[in-house]
């Protein structure tokens, strides 16, 4: 049986921003080393459309425009981990990957692409994989129990179940 070669040239590694996130960029990092290959770093804002619909019967599309700004901003603002005013969630992004580079100096890594979009996270890992023509996927996982786990699923559980690509799932640290 003759193994077929693995090439990888372009690696999407989809982040929640968690401190312990880095543990798994870790090994994206390590991987794009070793096959010199380009980062893709994929953070997405859940939106629930179906949710948002029933929302705006009840409060009008104004007024959910105005707590939705505010929850963002809130979002922002946990994501970053403290408050800081008119910071992008994208420079959060380069920022975590000037962290992470220094962390990492025996490591050289290029960011092909820093985005972030809003939606579900599954689809939106899914679909940013095919467009940027990835072969491989590297995130993290929390590693609930198995019972949360069939309960509800993590984004990471229904990314392998439904990629055509590899995925590469770190379990990270409570």
């Amino acid at each position: 049986m003759i193994l077929p070669k693995v090439q990888i040239r372009k690696i999407l590694y989809a982040t929640d921003l968690s401190e312990n996130a880095l543990q798994a960029f870790a090994y994206a990092v390590s991987l794009a080393e070793t096959y010199k290959a380009k980062i893709t770093i994929l953070h997405v804002l859940f939106e629930d459309v179906s949710m948002e619909s029933s929302i705006i019967s009840y409060v009008g599309q104004k007024k959910w425009d105005e707590i939705r700004n505010r929850n963002l901003q809130e979002a922002r603002d946990a994501l970053i981990g403290k408050k800081r005013d008119n910071v992008a969630i994208k420079e959060v992004l380069d920022s975590f990957c000037k962290t992470a580079q220094n962390g990492l100096t025996h490591q050289a890594f290029e960011a092909d692409e820093v985005l972030v979009v809003r939606g579900n996270p599954v689809d939106r890992i899914l679909k940013t994989c095919e467009d940027a023509d990835c072969d491989i996927i590297v995130m993290g996982s929390h590693g609930h129990g198995t019972f949360v786990g069939a309960m509800i699923g993590s984004t990471a559980q229904r990314v392998v179940r439904r990629s055509q690509k590899p995925v590469l799932v770190v379990r990270i640290p409570e």
